[in-house]
C-alpha cells in the first residue's frame, strides 16, 4: 500500500518537477490546480470509505454477498461525486485558481499563471472518471486483503507517466512541445492506462473465482434498503470529514498566499517532495484501518485494541526517519526548479518545518484510522476537519492578518497545534469507544 500510494504522488511529482523546469508560474499553475483536484480526490476518497469500512469488516466475516453491496455503494457514491466536481470545476475553475493569487511580484505573473492553469484544468477533466473507477476496484480489493494488483496498475500508470510528461512537455523525438498541457495529457493517459490494467487483472472466469465478490457485481446496483442506511450513516461523515478536511488544507494555502505570491511557489515546492514522503503514514494508516477492521469483524476485540497502539507507534517512530530524509533533501531538492533564490530559500524552510512535523502527523493519521476502522465517524469528523475549521483556521488567519511574524514562524505554529488532536485521539483509543462490530449488526 505505501508503494501504490507512493506511485499515485508520483505521478503528481514528475509533473510538478518537469513543470516546474517551465517558469514559476507554470509550476505555480500546476500546483495550485493539483491543490483543488486533491479536494475532488478526497471527496471521492471519503465517499467510498464509508462502504469501506463495512467491505473490510464484511470480509473479516466472509460474507461475499456484504462485499458486493459494499462495492456497489462505491459506484454510486462516485458517480455523484463526479457529476458534482465537473459541475465545479467547469463553472468555478478560473475563481478558484484566482483565490490563491494576492497582490503584486516581479517573480510571478498573476494573469500568465491564470492562463496555465485553466490550460492544466480543462484536461485535467478528463482524468476523474479513471481515476474514481480506479479507486473503486483498488478499494475494495485492499478490503480484501489484495495488494499487489493496485500496486501492479499503479507502476504501469507512474511509468507512463514518467515517459508521456518528457515526450509531450519538451516535444522530443517528433512530439509535440506542449508545456502545461503536455503535463496534463500524460497525467490523463496515465490514469487511463492504470484502471485499464487494473480492470484486465480482475477480468476472467479465473479471477472471478479468486475474487467471489466480482461474481455478478455489475447485474444489479440494487442494496437492501436497511443496509444502505446503515452505510450511508456511515458514509456521510467519513465524506463531509473528507471534503471539509480537504476544503481546509486548500484554504490553509489560500490563507498563507494572502502574504504574497511568492509564498505559494515556495509552498508548492515544499508540497511537492513532502507530498511524496507522506505516503508511508497515510498508507499505514490506510493499513490499519483495514486490519483493524477485520479483526473487528471476526469479533477479536481486545486483539483489536492492543494491535491498535502497536500500529499507531510504529508508525510514529517510522515517520522519524522520513523527518530525517526530508530534512537532508531540503537544500537539494528546491535546486530541480527554474524559479528565483528567494522562492528556492522559503521551500527549503517549509520542507524543513513539515519535515520536523512528520512523525505528529504519523500518528495522527493512525489514531483517525483507528477511530473509523470501528464506524465511529461522527467521532471522526469532530476529530479532524471539524477542528481543522474551529481551530487550525481561524489560529492561520490571525496569524496571518493580524501579526507580523514570518510566514514560517506561522506555518510551524499551526502545525504544532496538531499535538493537542494526539491527545485527544490517544485519550479516546484507551477508552475503546470506537470499537463495534458493524458486520455483525447487520447480519442481526
Amino acid at each position: 500500500m505505501m508503494i501504490q500510494n507512493g506511485i499515485t504522488n508520483a505521478v503528481g511529482l514528475v509533473d510538478h518537477v518537469m513543470v516546474g523546469s517551465l517558469g514559476t508560474e507554470a509550476m505555480t499553475a500546476v500546483s495550485i490546480v493539483g491543490q483543488l483536484i486533491f479536494v475532488f480526490n478526497l471527496a471521492i476518497f471519503g465517499g467510498l470509505s464509508g462502504p469501506g469500512i463495512y467491505g473490510a469488516q464484511f470480509f473479516g466475516q466472509g460474507n461475499t454477498e456484504g462485499i458486493r453491496n459494499s462495492f456497489r455503494m462505491k459506484i454510486k457514491i462516485s458517480f455523484f461525486c463526479l457529476i458534482a466536481g465537473l459541475a465545479v470545476f467547469l463553472t468555478c475553475g478560473r475563481g478558484l485558481i484566482g483565490l490563491y493569487l494576492h497582490g503584486e511580484s516581479e517573480e510571478v505573473d498573476a494573469a500568465l499563471t491564470v492562463t496555465y492553469g485553466m490550460q492544466y484544468l480543462n484536461i485535467m477533466l478528463f482524468g476523474l472518471l479513471p481515476f474514481a473507477v480506479t479507486q473503486i476496484y483498488a478499494g475494495t480489493l485492499r478490503e480484501t486483503g489484495e495488494s499487489i494488483k493496485p500496486m501492479n496498475a499503479g507502476l504501469v500508470s507512474v511509468g507512463a507517466d514518467i515517459v508521456l510528461n518528457y515526450l509531450l512537455i519538451y516535444g522530443k523525438f517528433g512530439c509535440p512541445r506542449l508545456g502545461v498541457r503536455g503535463a496534463a495529457i500524460a497525467t490523463v493517459i496515465a490514469r487511463i492506462l492504470e484502471m485499464s490494467v487494473l480492470l484486465f487483472g480482475v477480468s476472467g472466469k479465473r479471477q472471478k473465482k479468486r475474487y467471489p465478490f466480482l461474481s455478478g457485481v455489475w447485474s444489479t446496483l440494487r442494496i437492501p434498503e436497511d443496509l444502505t442506511k446503515r452505510m450511508l450513516k456511515k458514509t456521510l461523515p467519513i465524506f463531509c470529514n473528507e471534503f471539509l478536511w480537504a476544503g481546509g488544507i486548500a484554504a490553509l494555502t489560500q490563507c498563507y498566499s494572502t502574504r504574497g505570491l511568492h509564498i505559494v511557489s515556495g509552498m508548492n515546492i515544499s508540497n511537492a517532495l513532502c507530498n511524496l514522503l507522506n505516503v508511508v503514514f497515510v498508507a499505514l494508516g490506510s493499513a490499519v484501518g483495514i486490519l483493524i477492521g477485520q479483526e473487528l469483524g471476526a469479533g477479536r476485540y481486545e486483539q483489536a485494541k492492543r494491535d491498535s497502539f502497536s500500529l499507531t507507534w510504529f508508525t510514529g517512530l517510522l515517520c522519524v526517519g522520513l523527518t530525517v530524509i526530508l530534512a537532508s533533501l531540503s537544500g537539494v531538492f528546491p535546486l530541480l526548479y527554474d524559479t528565483t533564490d528567494n522562492v528556492r530559500h522559503l521551500a527549503q524552510m517549509f520542507i524543513i518545518v513539515t519535515a520536523l512535523f512528520f512523525p505528529v502527523q504519523g500518528v495522527l493519521n493512525a489514531l483517525y484510522f483507528t477511530l473509523r476502522s470501528g464506524g465511529k465517524t461522527l467521532v471522526t469528523f469532530l476529530f479532524d476537519s471539524v477542528f481543522s475549521w474551529a481551530v487550525t483556521l481561524p489560529l492561520a488567519l490571525l496569524l496571518c492578518f493580524l501579526t507580523k511574524l514570518p510566514i514560517i514562524a506561522v506555518y510551524a505554529i499551526v502545525q504544532a497545534v496538531d499535538i493537542v488532536k494526539i491527545i485527544i485521539g490517544t485519550v479516546m483509543i484507551r477508552k475503546g469507544i470506537w470499537i463495534s462490530n458493524l458486520a455483525a449488526e447487520t447480519t442481526e
